[in-house]
């Protein structure tokens, strides 16, 4: 098992940053890959990044087309955290942001459906203003 809580949302101005942080506790972070999805109001859940465990000394990330050379994730195993930091925000990026966890068999790998993560957080909202 793995808990999962997410922090760092809150109000900002269009073309403002944010950065997201979620803490994770219970077996070991490293063996996880890691992604970040959102949620607006009336739409599905939508995938935004996801990072590798690591592979050698490097770790792989994937982007939505909407939010890549903006938004960045990264991961520190050593605090059991993975980040999204989110630069030039729009208002279209408002929404709940919820990090989730995935077992993977390869370090190159990665979800990018929900289906494929295991544990999920409760989410922190994120709301861009015009």
């Amino acid at each position: 098992q793995v808990q999962l809580v997410e922090s760092g949302g809150g109000l900002v101005q269009a073309g403002g940053s944010l950065r997201l942080s979620c803490a994770a506790s219970g077996r070991t972070f490293s063996d996880y890959a890691m992604g970040w999805f959102r949620q607006a109001p009336g739409k599905e859940r939508e995938f935004v990044a996801a990072i590798t465990r690591k592979s050698g000394s490097i770790y792989y990330a994937y982007y939505a087309d909407s939010v890549e050379g903006r938004f960045t994730i990264s991961r520190d195993n050593a605090k059991n955290t993975v980040y999204l930091q989110m630069n030039s925000l729009k208002p279209e990026d408002t929404a709940v942001y919820v990090c989730a966890a995935a077992v993977v068999h390869s370090d190159r790998m990665a979800p990018l459906q929900p289906y494929g993560f295991d544990y999920w957080g409760q989410g922190t909202q994120v709301t861009v203003s015009s």
